[in-house]
C-alpha cells in the first residue's frame, strides 16, 4: 500500500483540501506542521490519537514541527458552547515548557511558540496586514462559528481562526511548511490558513484532518469520569493508561489498533480473528496497550504495568513494592495506623466497619482481607512485621472496598 491508502485504510483521513495532496504526499517529503495549545503542561491521551498521524507522516519521509500556541493559547480556540476561561501569560509560559520538554521526548518533534511571531504585531498592523483579507461572511460560514451564533460569540474568539491562519502563512514562509494536519475540528481554521496564504502570498499550502478518535456513542477517546488519562506518567501512571486500554469496549478494539498503532495490515489482521474466535481472552486489547504505552513510556514501564495488573488479578499484592501499591491503589482512601494496634480496632476506628459487632461478623465471614489474605481473628496486631517493606498494609472488605494502611 502506499502511505495515503495505509492512512485510508486505517480510518485517518476524513477531508483533504486538494487532491493533488495525495501525490504529494506518497512521493515527495514534505514539512507539515501540527498544533495545540498549552492549556495544561501535559499532553493527554486524546493529543496522541491526533498526533500519531504525524509520527506516521515522519516515517514515511516527511519532516513534522509541533506548534504549541503561545499566542493562541491566550485567546482560545472558540468551544461549540461556551467561551472558554482565560489562562494567564505565566501559566501559559509554564504549560508551553511543559508540553516542549513532552513533545520533544514523545515523539522527537522541533516545537515552535506562536507567540515568538505575534507577540510585536500591533493592532493596527494585524487588521491591516491579515484582517483585510477575511470576508466576515466567509468566517460566520465557520461550524464553530455558527454553532456560537446563537449563544454569542466574542470578537477574541471569533478573531482566533485569523491567528491560526496567520500561523500557517508564516511557517510557509520561514520553514517552508506546505502542509498542516489536524484531527476534523480544525477544518474550517486550517481552510483559513490556506485561503489567507493563497490570497497574500499567491502560494499553494494543503490541509488534511483525521476523524476525532471516539467511542461507539461519540464520546472522544479518552474523556472519562474524574481525571484526564496523561501523557505524563507522573500525572497517570502505566498501569492507570494499561487499565484504561483493557477495558475499552469490543465493538471499537480493531479501530482503535488501527488508528492508534504501527501494527502492519496483516498483524492486525491476525489479531482481529484471534478476538473473533476469544474475545474473553482480550487478545487485541491487550495488543493495543502494549503499543501504546510501550511508545509513550517503554518497555520496561509496560512490563511494570503489566505485572501490577496480574498480581492485583491473581490476589498476590505481596509481589508488589511498596510504590507499586500506592500507584495502583492511589484512589482509594488511605490512613496511619500506630503501630501495635490491634486489627479490630483499626477496623472502627478508620471508618472500615462501624462497629464491633459488624467487623467480628465480617471477620467470621472471610471479607476482610490484609494483603490479599483473608484474617479471621480480631485479635490480630498491626506492625511492621506483617507490612509489606514493614510500611504497608493493603485491606480489603468484600470484593469491592480497598484501604491503604500506613503504619508509623
Amino acid at each position: 500500500m502506499t502511505l495515503f491508502e495505509d492512512l485510508k485504510w486505517r480510518g485517518l483521513v476524513q477531508d483533504i483540501s486538494d487532491e493533488k495532496l495525495i501525490d504529494k504526499l506518497n512521493n515527495e517529503s514534505l514539512t507539515f506542521y501540527i498544533g495545540t495549545d498549552p492549556t495544561a503542561d501535559s499532553m493527554h491521551i486524546g493529543h496522541y490519537s491526533s498526533f500519531l498521524i504525524s509520527k506516521r507522516l515522519a516515517k514515511a519521509g516527511h519532516k513534522p514541527i509541533l506548534l504549541v500556541g503561545g499566542a493562541t493559547g491566550l485567546i482560545g480556540d472558540p468551544k461549540p458552547t461556551a467561551e472558554r476561561p482565560m489562562i494567564s501569560k505565566a501559566e501559559v509560559e509554564h504549560n508551553f515548557k511543559g508540553l516542549k520538554k513532552q513533545a520533544e521526548e514523545i515523539f522527537g518533534f522541533e516545537v515552535v511558540n506562536n507567540y515568538d511571531w505575534t507577540k510585536d504585531i500591533n493592532v493596527i498592523d494585524f487588521l491591516r496586514d491579515y484582517g483585510k483579507y477575511f470576508n466576515v461572511n466567509y468566517m460566520l460560514a465557520k461550524d464553530k462559528v455558527k454553532s456560537r451564533m446563537e449563544s454569542g460569540i466574542t470578537y477574541a474568539e471569533f478573531s482566533y481562526m485569523i491567528l491560526q491562519a496567520l500561523d500557517f502563512m508564516h511557517l510557509y514562509e520561514t520553514r517552508g511548511v506546505t502542509l498542516q494536519v489536524a484531527g476534523s475540528d480544525q477544518w474550517g481554521n486550517i481552510t483559513s490558513g490556506i485561503e489567507l496564504t493563497r490570497k497574500k502570498l499567491g502560494k499553494e499550502v494543503y490541509g488534511m484532518v483525521m476523524p476525532l478518535v471516539t467511542d461507539s456513542n461519540g464520546v472522544k477517546f479518552g474523556k472519562t469520569e474524574g481525571n484526564a488519562l496523561w501523557l505524563d506518567k507522573n500525572k497517570t501512571s502505566s498501569y492507570e493508561l494499561y487499565q484504561y486500554l483493557i477495558n475499552l469496549e469490543d465493538s471499537m478494539i480493531i479501530e482503535y489498533l488501527k488508528k492508534l498503532t504501527f501494527l502492519t495490515k496483516e498483524e492486525i489482521e491476525e489479531i482481529e480473528e484471534k478476538h473473533k474466535a476469544n474475545p474473553h481472552l482480550r487478545q487485541a486489547h491487550k495488543a493495543l496497550a502494549k503499543e501504546v504505552i510501550t511508545d509513550l513510556h517503554g518497555k520496561e514501564e509496560y512490563e511494570k504495568a503489566v505485572k501490577i495488573s496480574e498480581a492485583l488479578f491473581s490476589g498476590n499484592v505481596k509481589t508488589l513494592s511498596k510504590d507499586e501499591i500506592l500507584m495502583s491503589f492511589k484512589d482509594v482512601p488511605s490512613f496511619e495506623v500506630k503501630a501495635g494496634t490491634k486489627l479490630i480496632d483499626m477496623l472502627i476506628e478508620n471508618n472500615i466497619c462501624q462497629s464491633k459487632r459488624e467487623a467480628r461478623e465480617f471477620l467470621k465471614a472471610g471479607s476482610i482481607s490484609i494483603n490479599d489474605e483473608k484474617v479471621f481473628d480480631e485479635e490480630i496486631i498491626i506492625d511492621k512485621d506483617i507490612a509489606i517493606e514493614k510500611e504497608i498494609l493493603v485491606i480489603k472488605r468484600g470484593k469491592k472496598k480497598n484501604y491503604i494502611c500506613l503504619i508509623k
